[in-house]
């Protein structure tokens, strides 16, 4: 699937991707993810895409925007819109597929391999004009969780489609209650 002299560049569809994970039940260690695909070819770049609501005093993804940031990820994020829907509940729109799509179009011409991680299929259309350039597309996104997080347009347009639970002992981070329970245990036995 990868070759490794091959130019790669990963966009990240940050809530996509984390719906997908924690769909499986793990989170992502993206230091591990970066060291993963800079193993399997010569990365270029790694976008990382994501809506932030810039009013709550706390987001409780900015600590991972500012690791990404600080760890070589180039982070793309715009001002999340909060809104009432019409049966009084708030919600939050980010869609950031506009910009993933303008930055791989702008990128192609530079790479060999594009690896998106998302399994929206508003991006069978990106996909298909990557190839027609000659850039080969990997999709990273899950068929194991019920329902799967990849439409089936985009995983057939895609060159590989990667599934990400095949990821998780490469890229996945042990859950926060598992790191806790050895010491629940150790607690519950010496009592």
């Amino acid at each position: 699937m990868f070759y490794k002299d091959e130019r790669l560049a990963l966009f990240i569809d940050g809530s996509n991707l984390y719906a997908a994970a924690k769909a499986l039940g793990f989170d992502i260690d993206y230091k591990l993810l970066r060291q993963e695909f800079m193993r399997r070819g010569k990365m270029l770049r790694a976008f990382y895409y994501t809506a932030l609501l810039e009013n709550d005093e706390y987001s409780p993804i900015r600590p991972l925007v500012d690791w990404l940031h600080y760890n070589g990820f180039t982070m793309v994020t715009k001002p999340a819109k909060e809104y009432t829907d019409s049966m009084g509940r708030r919600k939050v729109k980010g869609n950031m597929d506009i910009e993933l799509t303008v930055d791989a179009m702008e990128l192609a011409p530079r790479v060999d391999h594009i690896v998106l991680f998302s399994g929206d299929g508003d991006f069978r259309p990106l996909v298909a004009s990557l190839q027609r350039q000659g850039v080969r597309v990997s999709v990273v996104s899950t068929i194991r969780s019920q329902p799967p997080m990849i439409s089936d347009e985009l995983r057939r347009q895609a060159d590989n489609f990667i599934e990400l639970e095949e990821l998780r002992d490469v890229i996945g981070r042990p859950p926060r209650d598992a790191v806790q329970e050895p010491r629940s245990v150790a607690a519950a036995g010496g009592q």
